[in-house]
């Protein structure tokens, strides 16, 4: 039985590599082979294909979904507020023309923006400004994606909607979560300093594109309609959510309705309050469609990994080749980083998940430990793949391509996940 679960998820690999079949669909049929081939009967209360699988699985992350269109939503706001483009347009007239100074100020604001919301969304909050301001002062054009995705990379570590996915997925706390994640906080900052300070020194051709429009010279007679600028106040709003979930402990979901309540009320008049909270909030739809979507896939094939048959299967095989020695455990997991990348098998959000949840499920590794080596996968994944949505929109948009961010910042982005898995084998371990 085990031989075929693993010939089913090496299949599965194959279908979500060969992009015909989106991720979504094919980890719904990894889902129901799996559980065939784990002897689940069709129908029935209790481990069963239809109930257990397809139906309670597809609710399990019910709370990341819900995490995730709140923060797409809190992305929306920020965008149709002004308050992601002045974030950036401060920065850029702060730092003048010195390439580094300008770098540095779009990589805290791009993590500030991570924070919110991930992805594409958060990738064209902080790029739409601030790639081309970069590329005017000479910051060369791969450079210039490149921090806008590791400046990302810094805020993942606090964005509330990983935090709830990492807890619901491998059924931790919130607090165990967090506790983690503060710990990785510090290599990924470390890493994209490093990409900043090392790469953006590699000169350019200075890009043809003018920020004219982008810092607001014009002729409108006020300032604030010239530039857009959103109130200064309201430039803590990326703030709120992670001080009510770090510092006070708020639930995830509570602290990223309160984000979205301060947006809302700091940028905007009482009677355009319903409109703009309702318009933004369909946008918000449209923008975690996607993500759910795999989620609840997601979901599914957590259920299946998890049934008991599944369990015994592979508690045999997992115990045999998994790396207990903590030595061994960073050495492995650090040379198969790479496997992340490409939707590969530890790709978090595609059949990494059901790999982390065979690891928590067999109790090879504690929970916490497979939490640090999905979430420092994580941040390679969310830099450097180039089949990932924000990699793919910024190179575009810089006017280079996926590969060659892939290139420059896989370096950076090992050195981080080799940090967050030895951190890991030291703490849990």
């Amino acid at each position: 039985m085990a031989v075929a679960i693993l010939v089913i998820m090496a299949l599965g690999v194959a279908l979500i590599l060969s992009g015909k079949v989106p991720t979504a669909f094919a980890l719904v049929l990894l889902s129901v082979g799996i559980a065939l081939v784990a002897g689940a009967p069709l129908v029935g209360e209790e481990g069963s294909v239809l109930q257990t699988v397809l139906q309670d699985g597809s609710t399990r992350l019910a709370s990341t979904m819900i995490a995730i269109l709140i923060g797409s939503w809190l992305g929306s706001l920020m965008r149709d507020t002004a308050i992601a483009s002045t974030l950036v347009r401060k920065t850029v007239e702060f730092a003048g023309d010195r390439p580094v100074v300008v770098a540095l100020g779009v990589l805290v604001v791009s993590a500030l923006v991570g924070t919110v919301t991930g992805s594409a969304p958060a990738a064209l909050l902080a790029g739409v400004i601030g790639i081309p301001a970069m590329v005017a002062v000479g910051v060369p054009k791969v450079t210039a994606a490149g921090t806008i995705l590791v400046g990302i990379g810094v805020g993942v570590p606090f964005e509330l909607p990983v935090w709830q996915f990492f807890s619901s997925a491998l059924d931790l706390s919130i607090a165990e979560v967090r506790s983690y994640m503060v710990f990785l906080f510090p290599f990924a900052l470390v890493g994209a300093l490093g990409f900043v300070f090392v790469e953006v020194r590699r000169r350019g051709t200075v890009h043809a594109w003018s920020l004219t429009s982008s810092t607001g010279r014009g002729s409108a007679p006020s300032r604030r309609e010239r530039l857009g600028d959103a109130p200064w106040y309201s430039l803590l709003t990326p703030l709120v959510p992670i001080v009510l979930a770090l510092g006070l402990t708020v639930p995830i979901i509570p602290s990223l309705l309160a984000g979205v309540l301060y947006a809302a009320l700091t940028t905007t008049r009482p009677r355009d309050l319903a409109t703009r909270l309702l318009r933004t909030l369909y946008d918000g739809f449209t923008v975690a469609a996607p993500p759910i979507t795999l989620f609840v896939a997601i979901g599914m094939l957590l259920a299946a990994v998890n049934l008991p048959a599944a369990v015994d299967a592979l508690t045999p095989v997992v115990e045999a080749v998994a790396p207990t020695n903590p030595w061994l455990y960073v050495l492995v997991f650090s040379v198969l980083v790479p496997l992340c990348l490409f939707r590969g098998p530890l790709n978090i959000f595609g059949l990494g998940a059901g790999v982390a949840g065979a690891l928590t499920a067999v109790g090879t590794f504690s929970p916490l430990a497979v939490l640090g080596l999905m979430a420092s996968y994580n941040q390679v994944l969310g830099v450097s793949d180039p089949t990932s949505t924000q990699t793919v929109w910024a190179s575009q948009y810089a006017g280079t391509k996926p590969q060659q961010v892939m290139v420059r910042t896989l370096p950076y982005m090992w050195v981080v996940a080799v940090g967050g898995i030895a951190t890991s084998a030291v703490l849990y371990l």
